[in-house]
């Protein structure tokens, strides 16, 4: 009966039988007389069987993780596999069920009561067979074959040929998507459901692709950590079909899944898939250097054959060693060139090289590619070094492309490479889009509001820092004697700790003044749109009030010291730059002349604050 059933002959399950199917509760349906339990469906055509099976428990997905870690320690795994069936029924039963393993009596009884329900496939086309192995219900799995078999008075032992046939016909039974239940096994990649699947079935059964055009090997490499599963289908089949979608086969798949040790799996019974390619000319090669993270793999499928490193792709003519580089992957980069060094002469269809891929990628270290350090080795690699010198699209070699991308005079150059990479950046790999190229975009306003900005900021922590320490908490000792003018908490660990925080600030705020005011100056200088921009100040300037002075002679300056041409400067950028030091020297001169007539621990008497005046002011 197929989920082309007349929807007359079905019977929709009410609440109570829908929850004891899902419980597998046996007793609900012993007690009640007269059920056509072939006619019991859901909306989507499950019967009893499928109800049963697909439930999942959140409990048992944590149960499983938990024992898997357990699995390492031999007490606690004898505790969680054995010793648990001393326990209390009820207490056995809870585990049993949170394991995910469904107890095989509930099932055992219904097709006890209705055999048809086996082969019963639901709206998808999915016999009970399909919903276990998906789930991962090994126990299941094998009493379903097993059933199969006797039904037919067979003995799982000797089975007959009509027997055997009988429990491949349901082996091989497809869903709507073309699906067996060994599809269903391995995606769930659980491997003694696997392993109950294969025991009967024909060795030279050819388990072709589902609709998606991907078969049980494939489905299996694309899952991380197969390694095991793999090595089960590879040893059953004498001949087993490998492909996957969009023309990629297993090796590719297990690629993409960065498993090295499926790679090794596969390679050692299929050992000519390393230059096989997809529809796109990508080799499993391509797949693990455009992905990154992948040194393993790409170690693995080098040593199968190195030749796999010279292969460029349909679209660009890509090796991997420059998808890797378009990447930025470096680790990848030096992989494979440790392991086929030459490999960097070959060029894409525009003739760009590792270094052009490396320089559009802002990596200045990486263009120094002639001296790679790989696994602590110096390697002085002569054809890196030729390719500083070769001239790929446009003409430009890699240090040209690298100096025209970060360049503030906007050319015909720099626009076509720009376009490229607009290009480049609409790529895939195995629906992976390659990594956004990040260019520079350093605005210079935004840079001279930015400074000026932190500058005022630091002024003013300044300005409060140096406040506090001149007005300090508690007050002073007045009383004449050794001690006077002494800080009235001066032994408390709180005062000490403000004295420490308060002086600190003071000098970070003061040193992000002097970075700001003169070595950002020095180092920018070097790059040559910062030296369009700035004025020669002059040098030799000592102390926070030196440069509150700078700051205000370059307001009234008639000629600055030095000549600049400014092409790209407007004189309001200019006036916002001075305005925001004059407000800093303002600042600051406001904090040195409170400090000059606010001295710390106070004078002894007005007659001496007078003196100390007036001695300021004459000076």
């Amino acid at each position: 009966m197929g989920a082309e059933e007349p929807e007359e002959n079905v019977s929709h399950m009410d609440g109570s039988l829908y929850k004891a199917a899902v419980e597998g509760n046996i007793e609900v349906f012993n007690n009640k007389q007269g059920l056509q339990l072939e006619s019991l469906k859901t909306p989507n055509h499950d019967n009893l069987l499928h109800v049963n099976l697909a439930t999942h428990e959140i409990a048992a997905w944590l149960f499983n993780r938990v024992h898997s870690i357990f699995r390492s320690f031999v007490g606690l795994n004898v505790f969680f596999l054995v010793e648990y069936e001393s326990f209390d029924p009820s207490l056995t039963n809870f585990i049993t069920k949170i394991r995910g393993e469904k107890r095989p009596d509930f099932i055992e009884q219904i097709l006890t009561k209705c055999p048809s329900l086996l082969l019963q496939t639901n709206a998808k086309g999915q016999t009970p067979l399909h919903v276990a192995a998906r789930n991962g219900h090994s126990a299941i799995v094998k009493l379903l074959i097993r059933y199969c078999a006797r039904a037919r008075d067979g003995d799982l032992e000797n089975l007959g040929m009509d027997q055997l046939n009988a429990v491949r016909e349901m082996l091989r039974i497809r869903d709507q998507e073309s699906n067996m239940a060994l599809h269903e096994a391995a995606r769930c990649g659980n491997v003694e459901v696997v392993k109950a699947l294969l025991e009967f079935e024909d060795p030279d059964f050819p388990y072709s692709a589902n609709k998606k055009q991907e078969t049980p090997l494939y489905i299996a490499a694309r899952k991380r950590g197969s390694g095991l599963l793999l090595t089960l289908l590879l040893d059953k089949f004498t001949s087993t079909a490998h492909g996957g979608p969009h023309g990629r086969t297993a090796l590719h798949a297990a690629a993409m899944a960065g498993d090295a040790e499926a790679i090794r799996v596969i390679l050692e019974k299929k050992g000519n898939l390393t230059k096989e390619r997809d529809e796109d000319g990508h080799t499993p090669l391509h797949y693990a250097a455009h992905l990154g993270g992948r040194i393993s793999v790409v170690e693995e499928l080098l040593k199968r054959d190195v030749s796999a490193a010279y292969i460029g792709d349909k679209k660009r003519g890509m090796t991997p060693l420059l998808m890797a580089a378009r990447q930025c992957y470096l680790a990848t980069v030096s992989q494979i060139l440790s392991l086929c060094p030459d490999c960097c002469e070959k060029v894409d269809n525009k003739g760009l090289n590792l270094l052009h891929y490396l320089a559009f990628r802002s990596t200045s270290s990486a263009l120094r590619f002639s001296f790679c350090k790989i696994r602590g080795t110096q390697i002085v690699y002569g054809p890196l070094k030729n390719l500083m010198e070769l001239g790929g699209a446009f003409g430009m070699t890699p240090q040209e492309v690298y100096k025209a991308l970060r360049s503030e005079k906007h050319h015909e150059k720099q626009k076509q490479i720009k376009e490229l990479l607009e290009e480049i950046e609409n790529d895939q790999v195995a629906e992976e889009p390659v990594r956004p190229i990040r260019l520079p975009t350093i605005s210079i306003e935004s840079l001279e509001k930015t400074r000026d900005a932190h500058l005022v900021v630091a002024a003013l922590i300044a300005t409060v820092a140096f406040a506090a320490a001149i007005t300090v908490p508690g007050g002073l000792k007045s009383e004449e004697g050794p001690e006077q003018g002494t800080p009235l908490l001066i032994d408390e660990a709180a005062f000490k700790a403000f004295v420490v925080a308060n002086t600190m600030a003071f000098i970070f705020s003061v040193s992000a003044l002097t970075t700001h005011f003169g070595v950002l100056d020095i180092i920018f200088s070097r790059l040559k749109f910062w030296s369009q921009t700035i004025l020669h100040r002059t040098q030799a300037v000592s102390g926070l009030l030196g440069y509150a002075t700078v700051a205000m002679n370059d307001q009234v300056a008639e000629e600055p010291v030095r000549p600049i041409r400014l092409p790209t400067i407007s004189t309001a950028s200019l006036e916002k730059k001075r305005e925001g030091r004059l407000v800093v020297a303002g600042l600051i001169a406001t904090v040195t002349f409170a400090a000059a007539i606010t001295v710390p621990g106070g004078f002894k008497s007005e007659k001496g604050r007078r003196r100390a005046l007036l001695f300021l002011f004459m000076r």
